[in-house]
């Protein structure tokens, strides 16, 4: 098992092959892989284990990311967070505006984490 760290649309996420996370937009259709090559930290373990404190895992760190290793994802949504109200007040003005805004996200399945050795034995 194994787990790592990505960064996409300015964010950076912890990952494990079958989580299921929100991210910042990404112009894939549903049902459609999506790669993320910006893996920032890789922890493995032999034994099975995936937490970031275990003393058994072997971790690789990049400068800034890791070469050969990639994320592999499936598109499981695209949609629309819930509506934020942007309220804008000055008293001695009489100014105020307010504004709602939706950002756009896409649901992503974590399938796979692939790595050089993986990719060698294949």
């Amino acid at each position: 098992m194994s787990l790592a760290i990505i960064k996409t649309g300015g964010k950076q996420y912890i990952v494990t092959p079958g989580q299921k996370l929100r991210i910042e937009k990404v112009n894939k259709k549903e049902g459609s892989e999506v790669s993320f090559n910006e893996v920032l930290l890789l922890s493995y373990s032999p034994s099975g284990s995936a937490r970031l404190g275990d003393r058994n895992n072997k971790i690789e760190i990049g400068n800034p990311y890791l070469k050969g290793v990639k994320v592999l994802g499936k598109v499981l949504k695209q949609g629309k967070n819930k509506k934020v109200i942007v309220f804008k007040f000055v008293q001695t003005n009489r100014y105020h505006v307010k504004k709602g805004h939706r950002q756009l996200f896409t649901e992503v399945e974590i399938t796979d984490i692939e790595t050089k050795s993986k990719e060698e034995e294949k």
